[in-house]
């Protein structure tokens, strides 16, 4: 059974699980791994498939039509076409983000290894990806699967999520503290 050392809750939670152990059954972990990859990128890359997702005003055979014929155009099939169409069939779509968190971390937890969220404001080149995930993987001494998220409003520096720790180093996060320490003295 997925999850004995990896937590993951909600109904997102069940429903990675859920996809876990069926890809484990079928000795399809990777390929999941790689589709949900795929879907990961299209909706990080599409604001028009994030409001399909998200919107409640779509209707859950809208949302369907749309979602299958992403999937075909992006080659997306087997196992994760199926879950995917079944999440939108339960107008469950709005949570299909967090199910792919889940997922990745039951797949990284399946491996041995960790899974680092890590927030940027500007896209990582592979190189600094790859630096990034070795030097995490020192730290640990474990493999370290390196999730990014952008995000420009912290302007510059990095904030990393590595199980209960956080390294928050961040030019947003500086800029606040000299600001709170100069109200401090003046």
């Amino acid at each position: 059974m997925a999850g004995k050392d990896t937590i993951v809750s909600g109904m997102a939670g069940r429903y990675a699980t859920a996809l876990f152990d069926l890809a484990k059954e079928a000795g399809a972990i990777d390929a999941v791994a790689a589709d949900l990859d795929t879907l990961s990128s299209l909706l990080a890359e599409s604001d028009d498939l994030r409001r399909l997702t998200l919107s409640p005003v779509f209707s859950a055979e809208d949302q369907s039509r749309a979602i299958i014929a992403v999937l075909d155009r992006a080659g997306i099939g087997g196992l994760t076409a199926k879950f995917v169409k079944l999440v939108a069939q339960n107008r469950r779509l709005f949570a299909i983000e967090p199910m792919i968190k889940g997922f990745r971390a039951l797949a990284a937890a399946e491996r041995g290894a960790a899974t680092a969220e890590v927030t940027v404001a500007e896209a990582l080149t592979d190189g600094r990806r790859a630096a990034l995930a070795k030097a995490l993987q020192d730290v640990t001494g474990k493999t370290v699967d390196v999730d990014v998220k952008v995000d420009p409003k912290i302007l510059g520096g990095i904030i990393v999520r590595l199980g209960s720790r956080m390294v928050d180093a961040s030019l947003k996060t500086k800029l606040n503290s000299i600001k709170l320490a100069m109200k401090e003295v003046g």
